[in-house]
């Protein structure tokens, strides 16, 4: 039996751990990345690396991109471009500006090529274990082609509208995920400040009506001051400021978001930005 084959640009915490999935389901993993210290560590997991992403555009009929931002996507795409032909599927899971990924789409499907915006819900550390969804943008037709790649590294997968739309939703889902994250940090410096045991703390909250996920993957993290890295406190800086844009396009204002913005510039310019986003847990304990 041939074993299927797909493309991967962007091999950081999450495309790393995407091609991890892909490659223990027997796919063969065709991938580039500008660090070349992640293309040998994709190559020593049993992937195969490619020059630049024009190789990945040439090989592959089907090209997952995990970016950091929507400007790299688009240089990235425009490195391919030339190279792309009709048929193809571009499955984009970077979190970006919904409006710009809508505009992307349009173009690559003038040109005969499948566009997913794809965005993930969940860390690298849970992706690894299969235990994330996808929310998809694009058209119908083309996410069914595309559920045999998301079996391999999801639980769950929704299409959820247009082009654009499943940016739109990481965006929504982020908001809540991320206030979540800041409203448990502020609570067990609340209770370490009322002399509690955070470790007794964090049991009862996750026996009580303010339980959420979050205490789950983040809440020792935050008590042990272990912030190495799952998901970026920079990429959800990021997220935040997306969401601010998205909400002042709709006319809408967002108040615990905005706040949620300072904490986390304050805890990037104390230097967090590179540490896991359970970081944020410092930022109420900087100095005014």
């Amino acid at each position: 039996m041939t074993q299927q084959r797909v493309g991967l640009i962007g091999l950081g915490l999450m495309g790393s751990a995407i091609a991890e999935r892909l490659i223990a389901a027997k796919w063969v993993v065709l991938g580039y990345d500008i660090d070349r210290s992640r293309c040998e560590a994709l190559r020593h997991g049993g992937g195969d690396v490619a020059a630049d992403p024009a190789q990945v555009a040439s090989d592959c009929d089907r090209i997952i991109l995990s970016l950091p931002t929507t400007d790299i996507v688009e240089a990235v795409v425009g490195q391919m471009e030339a190279h792309l032909r009709s048929g193809q599927i571009i499955i984009d899971t970077t979190t970006g500006d919904p409006a710009r990924t809508a505009a992307l789409g349009a173009r690559l499907a003038a040109r005969g090529v499948g566009y997913l915006d794809a965005t993930i819900s969940g860390s690298s550390a849970q992706t690894r274990r299969g235990d994330v969804i996808v929310m998809a943008g694009g058209r119908r037709e083309i996410f069914a082609a595309c559920e045999d790649i998301f079996r391999c590294f999801a639980r769950r997968w929704f299409h959820v509208g247009e082009w654009g739309s499943g940016a739109q939703m990481k965006l929504v889902s982020n908001l809540v995920l991320g206030l979540n994250r800041a409203a448990l940090a502020e609570g067990l410096t609340f209770a370490k400040a009322l002399e509690l045991d955070l470790e007794a703390t964090l049991a009862i909250l996750m026996e009580s009506a303010a339980y959420s996920r979050v205490m789950d993957t983040k809440g020792r993290k935050m008590i042990a001051g272990d912030f190495a890295v799952q998901a970026k406190l920079s990429q959800h800086l990021k997220d935040v400021r997306l969401i601010l844009a998205a909400a002042q396009a709709a006319g809408l204002e967002l108040p615990l978001s905005a706040e949620h913005h300072q904490l986390l510039e304050a805890a990037e310019v104390a230097g967090f930005g590179e540490a896991d986003n359970s970081a944020i847990v410092q930022a109420f304990t900087l100095k005014k």
